[in-house]
């Protein structure tokens, strides 16, 4: 069968269309024929080596985290899921950019009737960032509470600025001129433009933040939060104790020195705000996934779609994700036939 894969750590010249053996769907397991995948920042961070520390690759790698399609076979024990439903999922590790995905059962959920097959493959790791992030485990986001959301018009962005919508919050995000009608259409009440003035600059203040951009957005963003605001963050620094779920033996200490020294400085601009830091990686998690699929049955969530791709111009679709002038989600096509 045809994937995408790396044959090693590096540029996009690393990458290429491949032929790999066909998989098969073990006990508890769900074999899918891809109708789509969707793009993220996280796969050009895991092609460049990035996460290579708590996510080693065996290559060639099959890239790729989250895909829609339809049901080709079911592992012993799975009664979920049966051949021929329209599913999608967001991969417990890389390897979904292929025509054949061994998917375990648990991470995987009906794909919404209500939009074609291929777009579905735009929601389970942008969609299930957003939830965990404004849930209980991390920010508990509240009705009423005023919630600054920067990065609004990329992948996660639009999906947070309307769960948060729909958790009864007022929602502030940053966007340049070129995102600020997509995020109004999709309930933001105030849009900062991040080229005409710093989050720090206006009269704003917030009491919880999802921080989408890092780097000079999240250590100025401290100033205009309230005492006892939460800040979670999803590029890092990666806070103590983040990291520590994914990875295995003598690097947990290594890691943990990583993540002690990286955010020393946000932890301590969080501190002298009364502020509270942290950051996480989303998991795949598939009741949360058909969650996500009955609010956008429901018309309760829009799934935004930057551009789509077919499966040759690959190199295409990653040139527009690694150009973050994207407005939503980034996907290829492997096979539109399927509806």
């Amino acid at each position: 069968m045809r994937a995408i894969t790396h044959a090693s750590h590096g540029g996009p010249e690393v990458t290429s269309l491949s032929n790999v053996p066909d998989p098969v769907a073990s006990p508890g397991q769900v074999l899918v024929r891809v109708a789509g995948v969707g793009l993220n920042p996280v796969d050009a961070h895991q092609r460049t080596g990035a996460f290579k520390l708590i996510q080693p690759f065996d290559f060639p790698q099959v890239a790729g985290n989250e895909l829609s399609g339809v049901v080709a076979a079911v592992g012993a024990g799975v009664d979920a899921f049966a051949v021929g439903d329209r599913v999608m999922a967001r991969t417990p590790g890389v390897g979904a950019f292929a025509e054949l995905v061994a998917v375990p059962a648990a991470v995987l959920a009906p794909a919404p009737a209500t939009i074609p097959l291929v777009d579905a493959a735009a929601i389970p790791l942008a969609g299930l960032t957003a939830q965990q992030a404004l849930g209980g485990d991390h920010l508990d986001l509240q009705p009423g509470e005023r919630l600054l959301i920067t990065g609004g018009a990329g992948g996660v962005g639009l999906f947070a600025i309307q769960l948060a919508k729909l958790a009864g919050a007022h929602v502030t995000t940053t966007a340049s001129s070129a995102g600020r009608e997509v995020v109004t259409r999709l309930g933001a009440d105030e849009v900062i433009d991040y080229h005409e003035r710093a989050v720090s600059a206006g009269p704003e203040r917030f009491d919880k933040v999802l921080d989408l951009v890092g780097g000079d957005t999240l250590t100025d963003l401290f100033a205009s939060v309230e005492p006892g605001a939460k800040v979670v963050n999803l590029s890092g620094p990666f806070s103590p104790g983040s990291l520590q779920p994914y990875v295995k033996g003598a690097k947990k200490l290594l890691v943990a020195g990583v993540e002690w020294a990286s955010s020393r400085k946000v932890r301590a601009l969080a501190k002298k705000a009364g502020a509270s830091y942290e950051a996480f990686l989303m998991h795949a998690d598939g009741e949360g996934l058909s969650e996500l699929s009955s609010l956008v049955e429901q018309g309760k969530l829009e799934v935004v779609v930057d551009s789509r791709h077919a499966l040759g111009d690959f190199p295409v679709a990653f040139e527009r994700l690694e150009s973050h002038r994207a407005k939503g989600k980034v996907l290829i096509a492997f096979d539109p036939s399927l509806g």
